[in-house]
C-alpha cells in the first residue's frame, strides 16, 4: 500500500515539474481553445500585452493543490495494477512486469485519472479562457458581456458551473478526456519502461537516475505529443460554455473546428505539449522511482 504515499515524498519533483510547465498550459489553452492567436509567438505577446505576467499563470491555484492527489492516484493505481497483475499471472507480485501487464496497468490508471482530472481541467480552463473574447452569442444564456472576467476564483467558478450545469457540467469534457488519456498513459508508461529498459546498462538491478530522468522525459514529449489532437477537442468542450454553448458534443466539436478552420487545427499547441512534457514527466518519474527505492530500503531495514 505504499505506492499510494510515495508523491508526499516527492514534493520537489513534482513542484519543478507543474512551475517550469504551468504558464505552457495557459498558452496550449489559448493556442486551442482561444481565438485570434496565430503562432505560439503571438499568443505570447497577446497575452503579456493584455494581462502581464499574471496571466502566465492564470487558473494556477486550482491544479497546483490538486496536483499531488491526482499525480499520487494516477502512479498508485499503475503500481498497484501492475503488483495485482504479477501476483494473479505468476504468482509473484514483485515479478518483472510483462508489455501487456504494463498496457493494462496503463489502461487502468487512465480511467481512474479522468473522475479527478476533468473537474481540475475544466475549472483551470474555465478561468484562463473567461477573458476570451466571442463573436457570437447563445440567446439561451443569460447575456454576459465577453472580455470581463465570470469567475472571481476556482472555488467560485466551481460552485457556478455545479450550480447552473449540474454533474454534468463539472464532468464536461469527460470522454473526450477518457479518449486523451487512456491511449495517452499507454503511450506515457509503455515507453518509459521501454526507454528505461533500453538505456540501463546490463547487469543494474536498476535503472540510475539519469537514465529515469531521460526515460521520463521522452515518455512525457511522447504521450503529450500524441495526445494533442483530442487534448484540443477537451480543451474547446471544457471552455464552450463561460459566455455561449457552441458544442453539442465531440462530434459535433470535431466537426465545427474542421470545417472552420481545417486539419491544422487539431495539432494547435503540440510543440508546447511535447515540451511541457519533458520537464514534467521527467521530475515526476524520477520523484516517483527515488521515493519507491527509499520506501523498500526502509522496509528493508525495518525488516530484516
Amino acid at each position: 500500500q505504499g505506492e499510494w504515499m510515495h508523491i508526499y515524498l516527492l514534493s520537489p519533483s513534482w513542484k519543478y515539474g507543474v512551475l517550469t510547465a504551468f504558464c505552457e498550459y495557459v498558452l496550449q489553452t489559448r493556442l486551442q481553445a482561444g481565438q485570434g492567436y496565430g503562432n505560439t509567438l503571438n499568443c505570447v505577446l497577446t497575452v503579456y500585452r493584455n494581462e502581464s505576467v499574471a496571466g502566465f499563470f492564470k487558473g494556477m491555484s486550482f491544479p497546483l493543490a490538486s496536483i499531488a492527489v491526482y499525480s499520487s492516484v494516477v502512479f498508485g493505481v499503475f503500481s498497484n495494477t501492475q503488483r495485482l497483475l504479477g501476483q494473479l499471472r505468476h504468482g509473484d507480485a514483485s515479478h518483472a512486469p510483462a508489455l501487456v501487464d504494463v498496457a493494462l496497468a496503463s489502461t487502468v490508471a487512465g480511467f481512474i485519472s479522468v473522475g479527478i482530472g476533468t473537474p481540475v481541467d475544466l475549472v483551470k480552463i474555465r478561468l484562463q479562457m473567461q477573458t476570451q473574447p466571442y463573436s457570437t452569442a447563445d440567446v439561451k444564456l443569460k447575456p454576459t458581456v465577453p472580455g470581463f472576467p465570470v469567475y472571481r476564483g476556482p472555488i467560485h467558478c466551481f460552485r457556478t458551473v455545479l450550480q447552473k450545469e449540474g454533474i454534468a457540467g463539472i464532468y464536461r469534457g469527460m470522454g473526450a478526456m477518457l479518449l486523451r488519456d487512456v491511449p495517452g498513459y499507454c503511450l506515457y508508461f509503455i515507453p518509459y519502461t521501454f526507454f528505461c529498459g533500453w538505456i540501463t546498462p546490463d547487469g543494474c538491478i536498476s535503472p540510475n537516475p539519469a537514465s529515469i530522468w531521460l526515460a521520463g522525459g521522452v515518455a512525457g514529449a511522447i504521450s503529450w505529443g500524441t495526445a494533442t489532437p483530442m487534448d484540443v477537442v477537451k480543451s474547446r468542450l471544457q471552455a464552450d460554455g463561460v459566455y455561449l454553448n457552441k458544442y453539442k458534443g465531440i462530434i459535433d466539436c470535431i466537426l465545427q473546428s474542421y470545417q472552420n478552420e481545417g486539419l491544422k487545427v487539431f495539432f494547435r499547441g503540440i510543440t508546447i505539449n511535447a515540451v511541457r512534457g519533458f520537464p514534467t514527466s521527467s521530475a515526476m518519474f524520477l520523484g516517483y522511482e527515488l521515493t519507491l527505492k527509499a520506501m523498500k530500503r526502509d522496509q528493508t531495514e525495518t525488516n530484516p
